[in-house]
């Protein structure tokens, strides 16, 4: 017994024992595999995507793009049904298979004759309602076209349960367990209008598997299901449909060929005369080409409606299948890809059939886990065998032997076959046991600090940083509600100017801008989120609490407005002094305070620290409607309530997209010592009188009450304009209301 204890008391002894624990914990880790582990996992294949990306080979698949140019040529989205189907037409013309929308029609045409009969109905003659009725409704116009063409329609899958059903065109047989009794439904869906539904060739999912922790999409389903039958993905009905293929056919364990063991799965899904590989839930393994580098892809939604470019379009989509989507940032529909890209979710739909069609695929085998939990037990023991026989270095070089031919193996394994087995793991746990448990406890606590400091140094002012850095405990990772004040600022007119410079120049007056007001924002506390484009998102009361964030983001934005009016006064952008047609810059600011969520939104290796909620969509839609208010700073009635110290006028109820409900918004103009002079005091009681008399149709004492407030504030033209409209639209109801009687 004392050899026995006199040995484990030994220093090697030691060693061993600790390398045995870690052995054991990470061997049963890696068998719970818990969801943190499969994050890594997965990142380890995206680098193997970005060392060898899938080659990108030339049709049969195009992409029709509503893009920036297209929006800002033929109007704001959503396009009357009228243009819609113009452009189906002139893509049936030009010969396209099959024409897929990855967008969904779930509204009436707001254009259409019915449409506007009920929103003039108020305000427009008797006659001219009558001669809107007989006019043909834009969405049966719209039906008519698809009818005639072989057109695929989406439905967006939600997690509410106030949507509805989709209708159901492909057929599904399946062979073996029913797929409905295991995949996981969804509660519900954003569908089409029903005469656009009973007119389409196919109806498919463009919901697309976007990873919850890192925000990366790596696989699409093929197949979904609402807990009573299954439907197809755009992906699906798009390659369904161009085949003339009249159903999809799902292969389930439990079927003739495959052994009803473990865990329901779909085992294969065909498609026409493709059986692609699919995971156990029926998606598809994403294998991505570079998007940014192969634009041959994409043509501009514009160009379809300039006759002079349909010849030399014709060759492009002759026998093509045609996707249609939208790459505007404002339309919401950008992705992150395993390459490190931000595409548009038609993109994602492209390539999934791309490598079907071409048969470039990625699989993860279900004997891969297996094989991955046997291989980190073996590497861990041959550590702990050879330390004590051929000492630390040649264990170490036996290590790095081992984790060169995991990685190689593995890498050999994605570039031949397309297979996707992790070596990190299995390596990461052979150094583990060498370094033992000591050592990575310094090395957690060491970078702790280097996280914080990398983390937030672009984000925060360095004397924020220092405290996180001292004070790591008020950083809470992963997500917390607290309440908050959210930022979004836009430069206004930013087309025009943009289209006057060169690249080089156009980054050198976005860095002339974007640094000071960024200084601005962090001077007063403030956390840079984003930077958007032309645009900033910030917030405060995060990382660290500040009581009084309304009024800090207040501050900042008045700031802000003061160092533009500074770069215009200096001509720091050097339009004048290059007689550009554009000669100052004009930003609007949108602020908003209330609860939201914040914190690491993704993972260790790919971190962003950012704030979403409803308050960050509201701060967005504030900032959309400085234009139309005509205020350069607008802000919400809970960041007023926040901040009473400022001064403000109420711009009225504006009606925000995306809420039913209209919100109060008022205009910044100045700090504490603006709200305590004479003259503000004039004029917002000037402002109160205006608001009352427009509130009660008061039309003359409204007009007096405007003249007074221009003749105050003169500099208020443009936001007094919105009230001189609503003055003149009480007055023409007025005349209105009086000829009928």
């Amino acid at each position: 017994m004392r050899r026995v204890l006199k040995t484990l008391s030994s220093k090697r002894a030691l060693v061993a024992m600790i390398a045995c624990v870690i052995l054991a914990f990470m061997t049963g880790l890696r068998t719970a595999d818990p969801d943190f582990l499969k994050s890594i996992r997965e990142l380890t294949f995206d680098q193997y995507q970005r060392l060898h990306p899938r080659e990108y080979q030339t049709g049969p698949i195009r992409i029709v793009d509503l893009d920036e140019a297209s929006i800002a040529e033929i109007g704001q989205w959503p396009w009357p049904r009228t243009k819609i189907a113009e452009m189906v037409r002139v893509l049936t013309d030009l010969g396209a298979a099959t024409i897929v929308f990855d967008v969904v029609f779930s509204e009436p045409d707001r254009t259409s004759p019915a449409q506007l009969k009920n929103s003039l109905a108020a305000t427009t003659p008797k006659e001219v309602l009558e001669a809107l009725e007989i006019l043909p409704d834009h969405d049966e116009q719209f039906a008519d076209t698809i009818a005639e063409a072989p057109v695929v329609l989406g439905f967006a899958v939600t997690p509410d349960e106030t949507g509805s059903k989709p209708v159901k065109i492909a057929g599904t047989a399946f062979g073996g367990q029913d797929p409905v009794s295991f995949l996981p439904p969804f509660p519900a869906a954003v569908t089409n209008l029903e005469v656009l539904q009973k007119s389409a060739s196919g109806i498919g999912s463009i919901s697309i598997s976007e990873d919850d922790r890192e925000g990366i999409v790596r696989r699409v389903p093929l197949i979904v299901s609402d807990g009573e039958q299954l439907y197809p993905s755009l992906v699906a009905e798009a390659l369904r449909v161009a085949q003339g293929a009249s159903g999809i056919i799902v292969r389930s364990t439990g079927s003739s060929s495959e052994s009803a063991t473990g865990d329901p799965a779909v085992t294969a899904i065909k498609i026409g005369d493709f059986t692609p590989p699919t995971t156990a839930a029926g998606e598809l393994w994403l294998y991505f080409t570079s998007d940014r580098d192969f634009p041959e892809r994409y043509v501009s939604a514009r160009d379809l409606y300039k006759p002079e470019k349909l010849p030399e379009l014709a060759a492009f989509f002759e026998g093509q299948i045609v996707l249609v989507g939208t790459s505007a940032v404002g339309l919401r529909d950008i992705r992150a890809t395993p390459l490190g890209e931000q595409v548009p979710g038609v993109s994602i739909h492209a390539q999934a059939l791309e490598q079907i069609i071409f048969d470039q695929y990625l699989s993860r085998p279900d004997w891969a886990n297996g094989l991955e939990i046997i291989a980190t037990f073996l590497a861990g023991a041959i550590i702990i065998l050879a330390m004590p026989a051929i000492g630390s270095i040649g264990t170490a070089v036996l290590g790095g032997l081992m984790v060169a031919g995991l990685i190689g193996g593995s890498f050999y394994l994605f570039w031949n076959n397309g297979l996707l087995i992790d070596p990190i793991y299995t390596s990461l746990t052979a150094l583990l046991v060498f370094t033992a448990a000591t050592a990575l406890l310094y090395f957690l606590t060491e970078r702790e600090k280097k996280f914080v400091r990398q983390a937030f140094s672009q984000y925060l002012s360095p004397d924020l940083v220092n405290q996180l850095e001292q004070t790591p405990e008020q950083l809470t990772l992963g997500g917390e509600i607290r309440p908050m004040t959210i930022l979004f600022m836009d430069i206004r007119g930013f087309t025009p100017i943009s289209e006057q410079l060169t690249p080089e120049e156009l980054v050198s007056f976005l860095n002339t801008l974007l640094s000071p007001l960024s200084d601005a924002i962090q001077a007063e506390g403030g956390t840079i989120d984003k930077y958007i484009g032309d645009s900033i998102m910030a917030f405060w009361n995060a990382p660290l609490h500040t009581p009084d964030h309304a009024a800090m983001a207040c501050r900042a934005s008045l700031a802000m407005l003061k160092v533009v009016d500074d770069l215009n006064a200096r001509d720091a952008f050097r339009f004048k002094a290059r007689k550009l047609k554009s000669q100052s810059v004009k930003i609007g600011i949108g602020l908003n305070s209330g609860e939201a969520c914040v914190g690491n939104m993704g993972s260790a290796r790919r971190f962003n620290y950012s704030v979403i909620g409803d308050a960050v969509n509201v701060a967005s839609r504030i900032e959309s409607s400085c234009k139309t208010v005509g205020s350069e700073l607008l802000v919400s009635e809970d960041t007023r309530k926040a901040a009473p110290t400022f001064a403000y006028l109420e711009a009225g109820e504006i009606e925000l997209k995306g809420k039913s409900e209209p919100i109060k918004l008022f205009a910044l103009l100045g700090d504490e010592g603006l709200r305590n002079s004479e003259e503000f005091r004039e004029l917002e009681a000037t402002h109160t009188r205006l608001l009352r008399a427009v509130a009660v149709s008061d039309i003359q004492a409204a007009e007096d009450a405007l003249q007074s407030a221009l003749l105050l504030a003169p500099s208020l033209m443009d936001f007094y304009g919105r009230f001189e409209d609503m003055l003149e639209n009480l007055k023409t109801a007025k005349t209105a209301s009086s000829a009928a009687q």
